[in-house]
């Protein structure tokens, strides 16, 4: 007998260099463990034997007959011009009706080898009709030779594993492959440690890797499935379970507020009560500032629940201490935004060593990349001399040039557009590893915060602060109901009477080069037959036309940061009516007047984006009103998508929604790396509970031995999962 290969032997050495190749290529399987991992994605019954006086249309049929007769013929076509396409016709009987088998190209010579008239065989696939006759087209065979009978039950019962396959390799090979190296399954290290799989009901991880790949009834599968779900989701919650302890054992400087200090003072200044959602989260974040090991929290929260003010105060908190803060924006317009909104709310506070200046203010100054030198430098000496208690800016805060004098919180904002390594960037700044506090204004799905942010502690707010209202929204069928659309800017023109201000947001800028207009188009694109609506274009057709008379203006990206501020700052002032848009204004953005938007082309922006968006109105006492236009048809994915975001404020209904439309990628940073996922079975909106117990038994395990010193296959696993480069993003998170 053979010896079975060890898990970590190449494929090469076991399948032969061609199909190794192939596999290492398209697959990204290196060795016989990478392989034993490739899961089947579904089952195909080979169907009960049929006979083929009754076959159904279109169903996966088994069927065993005799070959009548089999030719090829010769034809022309525009992949064979000269007449050499091939096609092979053989006809079936099993003595109650006929059928016909066609076979194609390169796929006709086995065939044309091997079934001759008088051949008994099985054949398996999906029944079609051409030319008014039933046809099997390349059906799957199985020659059948002596003894029949036994065959023929154990092949048509049987459950055939589909697996993801590549043109280069098809389905049945890698079974084949599979096939190969399943008794090495016996050497499988099982990660989980034994009394949490007993505890379970788990089976070991050898029986599930065989009833995987090779089951005898479906309740193998769902055992199998059950089983490696549960690897899957606790290998990923230990190694974030090691993160969160190893980030627990680092020195932090606890910041604690003074009781007479600048928080104290603004407090007292607040116009209104805080809600009992921000109350409740600024108490978790001064809990953890006051420790002597750096926070890690993720602050999430509906568009417009008041995570800005939560953050200032947290901000304020260090500075009472002694440190400073940053405050870490993804876009300038944006860092503009919040330095405005927050020297605004903070008044004298914000006014350290300057006249007027109230007795505890300290500075805050604003950090961009297209700042003049002189205002840079002046910003850069501050932070240094840490005359700046307060610094908000975009990634210019990163550069090696900035000093911080003691950096000791950081706030990131709008977490999802911040590579890994700039927050590591901006965490090296300290002297000790500052406190660190992630917003996101997109609700996150529990489950995938305890994966992917399975590092951070997470706090939400999920109350909207007194004095919001609540904000209408419907889908505009442009193409179905013209006569809405126009409707649509009646209501935009009714908001404007009233004193109101409207915003109408585009996908795209219109001032591309001709040579983008050259490029060749998206599938989607082509399907619409018109590019994206445009900024420039549709702000000038609707100031000629339906909003003649209003006072229109435009903002996008390209426009020069002093410029955008300006725009920002009239339509603010309320001397801007109408302003037409592209998603700059996504985040951030704060004008309470702002009652109606209308969203062009609204099918071009995700879910999570048109949630954004719609946060931008109802910020004061009038209701807010969201137009979502589209000319896609009722039926269509798009339009669903659009008629779920109307149905609902709920972020966090919205984001499941999202999820599962797009399916996750790799929550160990499949956006930072590019790798493929490392989630094979787990799917994280429908596993929510396997993901909370496997974080729980997860954090058991790390707090009792953090070094796995008595669980080396759950070491191995962990290596396995965090190959280098995904080590290192997680050191970095």
């Amino acid at each position: 007998m053979d010896p079975v290969p060890a898990l970590d032997e190449p494929l090469k050495k076991v399948l032969g260099p061609a199909t190794a190749k192939v596999m290492a290529e398209h697959l990204g399987l290196h060795t016989v463990g990478d392989l034993l991992h490739h899961y089947p994605r579904r089952y195909e019954e080979r169907g009960q034997l049929t006979h083929l006086a009754d076959l159904p249309m279109d169903e996966h049929v088994t069927v065993v007959a005799q070959v009548a007769d089999a030719r090829l013929h010769t034809f022309a076509s525009s992949r064979a011009p000269r007449g050499k396409g091939q096609r092979l016709e053989v006809t079936i009987t099993d003595g109650s009706g006929r059928l016909q088998l066609v076979f194609f190209g390169a796929g006709v010579h086995k065939p044309h080898k091997e079934l001759l008239p008088g051949t008994r065989a099985m054949f398996a696939g999906k029944v079609s009709v051409f030319n008014r006759r039933l046809q099997l087209a390349h059906p799957a065979y199985e020659l059948l030779r002596g003894d029949a009978e036994e065959t023929v039950e154990t092949w048509a019962g049987a459950l055939i594993p589909i697996y993801p396959a590549t043109a280069k390799l098809e389905s049945w090979k890698i079974g084949k492959a599979l096939q190969t190296v399943l008794p090495s399954a016996q050497e499988a290290a099982d990660p989980l440690p034994e009394s949490l799989r007993e505890g379970r009901g788990l089976v070991p991880l050898p029986e599930a890797l065989l009833k995987i790949h090779r089951p005898h009834t479906k309740a193998d599968i769902e055992e199998a499935r059950a089983r490696l779900k549960w690897d899957e989701a606790f290998v990923l919650q230990v190694a974030l379970a090691r993160r969160r302890y190893a980030d627990a054992q680092l020195p932090a400087v606890p910041r604690r507020p003074r009781p007479d200090g600048i928080l104290a003072a603004f407090d007292d200044r607040l116009p209104f009560t805080l809600t009992e959602g921000q109350r409740k989260v600024s108490e978790e974040i001064f809990a953890d500032l006051a420790t002597d090991h750096p926070m890690h929290r993720l602050l999430q929260g509906e568009v417009g629940s008041g995570k800005t003010m939560v953050a200032l105060r947290a901000m304020l908190a260090v500075v009472d201490a002694g440190g400073q803060a940053a405050m870490l924006a993804p876009t300038e317009v944006l860092a503009q935004q919040h330095h405005r909104s927050v020297t605004e709310m903070m008044g004298d506070l914000a006014q350290g060593g300057m006249l007027g200046g109230a007795e505890n203010a300290t500075k805050v100054v604003l950090l961009t990349g297209s700042m003049g030198a002189a205002a840079r430098r002046h910003a850069l000496l501050d932070l240094a001399t840490g005359e700046a208690g307060i610094v908000i800016g975009t990634h210019a805060l990163i550069e090696d040039k900035v000093q911080f004098h003691d950096l000791g919180l950081v706030v990131v904002d709008e977490q999802h557009r911040f590579g890994v390594e700039q927050r590591d960037a901006l965490r090296g700044k300290g002297k000790q590893p500052p406190h660190l506090l992630v917003m996101t204004a997109t609700p996150i799905p529990r489950t995938v915060a305890m994966t992917v942010f399975g590092d951070l502690e997470t706090s939400v707010l999920d109350q909207l602060p007194a004095g919001r209202s609540p904000i209408a929204s419907h889908v505009v069928p442009a193409a179905d109901k013209p006569h809405f659309l126009a409707r649509a800017w009646e209501r935009v023109r009714e908001e404007v009477e009233k004193g109101h201000q409207a915003y109408v947001v585009c996908p795209r800028i219109g001032d591309e080069e001709d040579g983008a207009k050259a490029k060749k188009k998206s599938p989607e694109d082509e399907a619409e037959k018109r590019p994206p609506l445009a900024v420039l274009d549709t702000a000038e057709q609707l100031a000629r036309g339906p909003l003649a008379g209003l006072r229109v203006e435009v903002l996008h990206g390209r426009m020069q940061p002093d410029d955008k501020d300006a725009v920002m700052r009239r339509f603010a002032a309320g001397e801007v009516d109408v302003l037409v848009a592209t998603t700059v204004i996504e985040v951030g953005v704060n004008v309470p007047n702002a009652t109606v938007m209308v969203i062009m082309d609204a099918d071009r922006f995700g879910v999570s984006q048109l949630h954004q968006l719609r946060g931008r109105v109802g910020r004061g006492s009038a209701p807010g009103l969201c137009l979502l236009v589209s000319e896609m048809p009722e039926a269509s994915a798009a339009r669903q998508r659009l008629n779920a975001v109307a149905s609902t404020l709920d972020g966090f209904e919205l984001s499941r929604i999202d999820l599962e439309q797009r399916r996750e990628g790799d929550v160990l940073g499949q956006a930072q790396s590019g790798t493929r996922s490392s989630l094979r079975m787990l799917a994280v909106i429908d596993d929510e509970e396997v993901i909370a117990e496997a974080r729980e038994e997860a954090t058991r395990i790390v707090a009792a031995d953090p070094e796995l010193e008595r669980l080396p296959a759950l070491r191995t696993a962990l290596d396995a999962l965090l190959d280098e480069e995904r080590e290192q993003y997680l050191e970095k998170g």
